[in-house]
């Protein structure tokens, strides 16, 4: 299983926290490891103590925890101490992870969660190591120095604020309108992500958020597609917020959105396999035109239900690049998918390299399943035709059809989901 860790304060009260952020990576299918902070004492209404715990004993927990597990990703939550957030930096600093940012400062029901010199010691020490970092309106006012009054005071603010190279998602549920914009500072560009305006404070949404992103993040899903879809998730986590006390709402870090659900896993199985692909595939079986993967809803009505890698996986200058998954971006692999899903509903997933002697050999000689198609003989024949002439020839849907004729030589390798075909893939590459 996956694993991440979070950084964070104790929440008494169970709605934000470590408490929280458990709960929300969780629901990803992501083991959360912990090191506490802070006890707090705390409810729906107020925070009523804060201990801060000694720093070696934060140190001694991440680095305990760090030995034994494989921790694809950390997420800081409330640090509270200068003490606490250069200790946190220095164990942090040499450790090629990637990191998320939280900057806790104020509870929702509006105390302080901070010691005054902590925002120093988090500008200078741990801002710089990190991938992403998430302030509110007023967390980001803090940080950047700016008052944010429009846009572009909040555009003006993430750039100071990522000015030592990390990416900035400053979020907007505390400015006015009835549509919140939260600003993604990425790569030197701002993007405005907009969502509808819901009229409640739920207690642990910041936590919530930046959990769900850091569980993607160890999930192997780049920090953009992480954010969108975190940042969905937290609407309806937001919308589906409950009491569990006379205050505010604690929102629900555990959504069952069914079909949400299905869709966000056939896109995280194809973000990982894409992940993978680009680091053990060899430039040379990189088709000029780009390399896809794609996998397919359990009942598809089409092309659209199909997602695969936008612009594909392309080989250039020693390097491979690829595109977020995104449903409808299959291509000719969504007509071999559909085909192949004719026959037998399981093979949902299918994907394509250059064609090679080699692999051909080698795909023989493990006993794989191959068909074979001519695109240079048969012009006046759809894609989706030529397939399905392949497999009835086969008398199954087989383990790959290859075609070494046309001017794109191709071989389309055939399974069950991502894994499948990569696995298959790793028998003969």
């Amino acid at each position: 299983m996956r694993c991440a860790l979070t950084i964070a304060g104790s929440d008494s009260i169970g709605g934000a926290g470590i408490q929280a952020d458990v709960k929300a990576m969780a629901d990803l299918g992501v083991h959360a490891c912990t090191a506490i902070t802070a006890v707090t004492v705390q409810n729906t209404k107020s925070v009523d103590r804060i201990y801060a715990l000694p720093p070696d004993m934060v140190v001694d927990q991440i680095e305990t925890v760090l030995k034994d597990s494989d921790i694809r990703a950390i997420k800081t939550g409330m640090l509270y101490s200068p003490e606490i957030v250069s200790a946190v930096a220095e164990v942090l600093e040499d450790r090629n992870i990637p990191l998320v940012i939280d900057p806790v400062m104020i509870a929702t029901v509006g105390d302080h969660l901070f010691d005054d010199s902590m925002v120093d010691a988090l500008k200078r020490d741990l801002i710089p190591l990190c991938d992403l970092i998430t302030p509110n309106r007023y967390e980001a006012e803090v940080l950047s120095g700016v008052k944010i009054r429009n846009e572009d005071d909040a555009r003006l603010a993430c750039r100071l604020i990522g000015k030592e190279g990390s990416s900035v998602l400053l979020k907007g549920g505390h400015m006015g309108g009835n549509t919140v914009r939260d600003y993604l500072y990425l790569s030197s560009e701002i993007n405005v992500l907009e969502y509808p305006r819901l009229e409640r404070n739920g207690h642990g949404s910041g936590c919530v958020l930046s959990a769900y992103i850091t569980a993607h993040l160890a999930k192997s899903i780049d920090i953009g597609n992480a954010v969108i879809r975190s940042r969905k998730m937290i609407q309806e986590s937001i919308s589906t917020m409950y009491l569990v006390g006379a205050g505010v709402g604690v929102v629900n870090p555990n959504i069952k959105i069914q079909d949400d659900t299905h869709r966000f896993r056939i896109l995280d199985a194809l973000d990982v396999a894409a992940t993978q692909l680009m680091e053990n595939v060899p430039g040379s079986a990189v088709p000029d035109s780009g390399m896809n993967i794609a996998f397919a809803t359990e009942s598809p009505a089409g092309s659209e239900d199909v997602a695969g890698i936008e612009g594909k996986m392309r080989h250039r200058n020693g390097r491979t690049t690829k595109g977020p998954a995104k449903f409808g971006t299959a291509g000719h692999l969504s007509f071999v998918i559909l085909e192949a899903m004719q026959k037998d509903p399981e093979k949902r997933s299918a994907m394509n390299i250059s064609y090679s002697d080699d692999y051909a050999d080698v795909m023989e000689e493990v006993g794989m399943t191959v068909g074979k198609m001519d695109l240079k003989k048969n012009r006046n024949m759809s894609l989706r035709d030529l397939v399905s002439n392949s497999m009835s020839k086969c008398g199954c849907v087989p383990d790959a059809i290859t075609d070494k004729t046309s001017n794109d030589r191709m071989i389309w390798i055939i399974g069950k989901d991502p894994k499948d075909v990569t696995d298959k893939l790793w028998q003969f590459l």
